[in-house]
């Protein structure tokens, strides 16, 4: 199920699927330069998955979007409908990785619980904490914090142990402050306010602080971890991969998917041609797995 690796092909294990559920929605929408992307109602989703499945997805990546948001976020109830619905539908057919942060939740949209605009470590931790024992109860096979704080991966290990959950973490390890995150923002509800993400997320220039939030959380209990975003994060995955010996990934981000298909609609290129040489030079880069938002599109050619 899990053992994603890299081998001289890419294949369609290494692709994981992302997939929106938004609540309130009365059918689904289209995310805004994310091509065959939508947000989903969970029935569309179900119906989305099963179709996946036929064209040869198997992995798939849940961001749910509930209509309330939260100063202190402990209602994850929309969350866990969500994923037990699809769980509970799918079972051993898919594999659900869960990203695990509160931008989605937060009144403020940011990925930490804030208070004069400082992240609160410890309250954010702990609503990371009730949200990932939620998501493990509705089904997650694998857990995925984004939300960049020191010590999540850390906490939420300590966290199973006690509850004696077996749930392996993908950490987005090494994430930077980007700003080819806004497709996927806008599907997420998640734009911050007040104050940027710089305070906990990488800085672009400093390569040697990116690895080391990588080893960082290997050691902290990850067994999966992650680059992002994946193109501009390609330099770094081999060095990951040979430090720490887990199986590294990267995350081609919806504004690097935007820009193949804005290519593509103003006649400058071909999609398919652009979105597989795209694909080829992260897989080359060494990374096990690739969550790409066309992953359903190209696993047929694979």
């Amino acid at each position: 199920m899990k053992n994603f690796s890299n081998s001289t092909k890419l294949k369609a294990s290494n692709l994981i699927q992302p997939l929106f559920i938004e609540e309130g929605l009365k059918s689904k929408k289209i995310i805004k330069g994310l091509g065959n992307n939508y947000s989903h109602t969970i029935q569309s989703a179900k119906q989305t998955v099963a179709s996946d499945i036929k064209r040869g997805v198997k992995n798939f990546i849940f961001f749910i979007v509930p209509k309330n948001k939260q100063k202190k976020p402990e209602d994850f109830n929309f969350h866990y409908q969500s994923l037990s619905q699809i769980k509970k539908t799918f079972g051993k057919r898919i594999v659900m990785i869960v990203d695990t942060c509160l931008c989605s939740v937060t009144t403020d949209g940011h990925c930490g619980i804030t208070h004069k605009n400082k992240i609160n470590l410890k309250e954010t931790h702990k609503s990371l904490g009730i949200a990932a024992d939620i998501f493990i109860q509705a089904g997650a096979d694998i857990i995925a914090p984004s939300d960049m704080m020191k010590g999540t991966t850390r906490y939420l290990k300590s966290l199973f142990k006690k509850k004696k959950f077996k749930t392996p973490i993908m950490s987005y390890s090494s994430k930077f402050f980007s700003s080819f995150y806004g497709p996927f923002r806008n599907a997420a509800k998640s734009s911050p306010k007040k104050f940027d993400r710089s305070s906990y997320q990488l800085p672009v220039h400093d390569r040697k602080k990116a690895i080391q939030s990588s080893l960082t959380n290997a050691k902290q209990g990850a067994s999966y971890l992650m680059v992002k975003p994946g193109i501009t994060s390609i330099d770094l995955i081999r060095d990951i991969k040979n430090k720490t010996k887990l199986p590294t990934g990267a995350y081609q981000v919806s504004g690097e998917y935007a820009s193949l298909q804005y290519l593509s609609k103003n006649n400058l290129g071909d999609f398919e041609k652009l979105y597989k040489e795209s694909l080829s030079a992260i897989h080359r880069a060494g990374a096990d797995f690739i969550i790409t938002y066309g992953a359903r599109d190209i696993v047929k050619d694979l």
